[in-house]
């Protein structure tokens, strides 16, 4: 439990928290399962092989994926003796007050400490629950980039947009683009600079498939409507699912003497697309994967339409 007084510098007004270092990129979506950790942890390490100095914020402390994701990257470098890029990780639970008013002041005293321990980092980076939380609100607040990470199926497109019976036209806004509606317009009351929102399709299939163009046109006349940006995502590979167990990413793979196959060599190049429309200050684009020589009778695999 926080004291009064720590409460109260926290309650003020925060307007020095939004023009400041470090650069706060914010992955949010309140439907688990849409890639939020996978993607955070992508990205965090482009930044620190890049040079860059990355703090991580876990706000769904009480799954903890991220950070259990990293837990795995450390067991593996103290293994195997191979040195990995790591960022400053921190988890952040949510008050537990029996007051709304003490749990939210707690809160903003929580975050407020976490953003003053990475006061010296480039880049933060939070990874928030699938879950409308008010601490997820507050980061959402503090984005300066916003991605959001969707399956691509009118399931996810409905956190998004409501969608008419036919899928087809889009009726109005839906619970998740409300809220980030509500702290875009409290960022800029608050003197902020604009939150650049990316909405990045992930699990996309690679056929031509009917449903997928009918939500990319949907996704196309809600980004209009809402103001967000349309990002390439990550295919369904089960090497993502490997890669968790060792805690690497496909920026790893080298380093860790993993042989790349064209898999690799695809899911990575996804990566390098995300971070290319992401156009983060100062970060340099990643170079295309190298292609692997091909077997005998070895194909190149199809491009996704």
């Amino acid at each position: 439990m926080m004291h009064d007084d720590e409460i109260k510098r926290a309650s003020e007004d925060q307007r020095h928290l939004y023009g400041k270092q470090p650069y706060v990129i914010v992955f949010g979506n309140e439907k688990g399962g849409s890639g939020k950790s996978t993607s955070a942890l992508h990205v965090m390490v482009s930044l620190l092989r890049q040079g860059k100095t990355v703090g991580s914020l876990d706000i769904d402390a009480r799954q903890g994926t991220l950070s259990r994701y990293l837990e795995n990257r450390t067991t593996f470098t103290r293994e195997t003796g191979i040195p990995l890029p790591m960022p400053e990780n921190r988890r952040l639970y949510r008050s537990e007050a029996d007051s709304r008013a003490q749990a939210e002041a707690e809160d903003r005293a929580a975050l407020a400490a976490a953003f003053d321990a990475f006061s010296d980092k480039e880049f933060v980076v939070i990874d928030t629950p699938g879950a409308d939380t008010y601490l997820s609100r507050l980061a959402h607040q503090h984005a300066d980039t916003l991605i959001t990470p969707m399956n691509d199926s009118f399931i996810d497109l409905d956190l998004l947009g409501k969608v008419d019976r036919a899928g087809r036209k889009i009726l109005g806004l839906s619970v998740y683009s409300e809220m980030v509606w509500q702290q875009r317009q409290r960022r800029a009351q608050a003197g902020g600079r604009p939150i650049d929102w990316i909405v990045m399709r992930n699990r996309m299939s690679h056929l031509d498939a009917r449903n997928k163009r009918e939500i990319a046109s949907l996704l196309k006349l809600l980004s209009k409507r809402v103001g967000f940006r349309l990002a390439p995502g990550f295919a369904e590979r089960v090497i993502f699912r490997e890669l968790f167990a060792k805690g690497l990413t496909l920026l790893d793979l080298k380093q860790s003497q993993t042989a790349m196959t064209m898999s690799h060599i695809a899911a990575r190049n996804e990566v390098r697309s995300l971070l290319e429309v992401m156009a983060l200050p100062g970060v340099a684009e990643m170079e295309p994967a190298a292609r692997p020589a091909l077997t005998p009778g070895e194909r190149l695999p199809s491009a996704p339409h």
